[in-house]
């Protein structure tokens, strides 16, 4: 169980830290277009990024893929502009979220990229493999479920409070996540 409790804690700080700006801010978001209603479709929606963050830790883990840090510290951000972006665009409340558990699954294989070499290292010398990666995506999940919490309250009471219409406010907070995450991708442009 010890091992199951050190990971699951660098799950949970992979996405609560203060480092976790990236996974923070793509999560804001996956979940800005939802209301708190919807609690449901976000909790599932984060569970495919989950699920996707998970097979590529896995794989990289086991060293079946690897690709240079460089370029997925690029993508991360990446990620989240297009996120964003889409947001924008579309800039209502997504009624059907299939195409969102997709991408969510698929930007999840890119994030998790993104913490392969350093839980590489902390399981490598660990015998049991599959505890800790179960741990540790524990973590991240129980992580992500507080943030997007969060996330919905504050969704749900800021636009009230200030008398805003939700569509403005979901493509205010995406313009927002948009620069933050632009400025990312900038400064990880691959040299």
């Amino acid at each position: 169980m010890t091992d199951f409790n050190f990971y699951f804690t660098e799950g949970w700080k992979h996405i609560i830290s203060t480092d976790a700006l990236d996974h923070q801010l793509f999560i804001l978001a996956l979940a800005v277009v939802y209301t708190f209603k919807d609690w449901k479709k976000v909790l599932v929606l984060v569970t495919a990024f989950t699920i996707g963050h998970s097979l590529t830790l896995a794989l990289s883990v086991l060293d079946i893929i690897r690709i240079s840090s460089s370029w997925v510290e690029f993508l991360i951000p990446v990620t989240i502009v297009l996120t964003a972006l889409w947001n924008m665009v579309n800039g209502k409340p997504v009624k059907n979220v299939n195409s969102n558990y997709f991408l969510a699954l698929f930007f999840g294989l890119i994030h998790g990229l993104g913490f392969a070499n350093s839980i590489r290292m902390m399981l490598a010398s660990d015998q049991s493999l599959g505890w800790g990666l179960f741990g540790f995506n524990a973590g991240l999940e129980a992580g992500q479920v507080v943030v997007v919490l969060i996330i919905l309250l504050v969704s749900k009471l800021l636009p009230d409070l200030i008398k805003i219409p939700q569509r403005v406010y979901i493509f205010v907070v995406s313009l927002a996540v948009f620069a933050f995450a632009a400025k990312m991708a900038i400064e990880r442009i691959p040299g």
